[in-house]
């Protein structure tokens, strides 16, 4: 799971069985809540990604792929607002909590250069690949990012990866699962090419 690989085995054990609670949501009558709930924890604090019960709702009801997949950018969005809270204002105590419980301390360094380089464009790195989305809300508050870019930087990197998931089960179904679990980190390489070309020819237009 995204950012224990360092953990033990009973750790791992433990993960999965959150893992496995998360999926027995998909055929609860609250799937919709919990799915909210789900993506506001894991942007601050809670290890299993959203795009677990996101896929799984998806594959019972491609239908209804993007009304699931807004319910979740909604809830990723309001929970990398937390994070950025508790990063601004508990880094010292919450905030380094979670970087430690998670074995995240290189990793937080290395976001904090990332973020003095590059500002935005780490928030939206962050968002859209499969690195742990807290480390980065957490160290966006400690950085003390202006809130409102944070913001926009998360709404449109979320939006696009649960979006993009949510089109994709919506074409062609549940089969469509296998590829994105094989091919997850193509994806994101060729969606983070487009993205940056775009805002670059889009400040060439303007």
């Amino acid at each position: 799971m995204e950012g224990l690989s360092s953990r033990p085995a009973p750790l791992f054990a433990a993960v999965r069985r959150l893992y496995e609670w998360v999926l027995s949501w998909a055929d609860h009558r609250l799937a919709l809540p919990a799915l909210f709930l789900l993506a506001f924890a894991e942007a601050s604090f809670f290890p299993i990604p959203p795009d677990v019960l996101l896929m799984a709702l998806a594959m019972s009801k491609p239908r209804g792929s993007f009304l699931f997949s807004a319910v979740c950018l909604a809830g990723s969005v309001a929970g990398g607002a937390f994070g950025y809270f508790l990063g601004m204002a508990f880094m010292n105590t919450v905030g380094q909590w979670i970087i430690e419980f998670y074995h995240l301390a290189d990793q937080y360094s290395q976001v904090m250069a990332l973020y003095d380089k590059y500002g935005a464009w780490a928030v939206a790195a962050g968002g859209f690949t499969p690195l742990p989305y807290k480390l980065f809300t957490v160290t966006a508050g400690a950085f003390k990012m202006d809130f409102a870019v944070f913001m926009a930087a998360s709404l449109v990197s979320r939006g696009a990866r649960f979006l993009a998931e949510a089109a994709l089960f919506w074409l062609f179904g549940p089969p469509i699962k296998q590829i994105i679990d094989r091919y997850f980190g193509l994806f994101t390489i060729v969606f983070m090419i487009l993205l940056i070309g775009g805002f670059i020819a889009l400040k060439w237009i303007i």
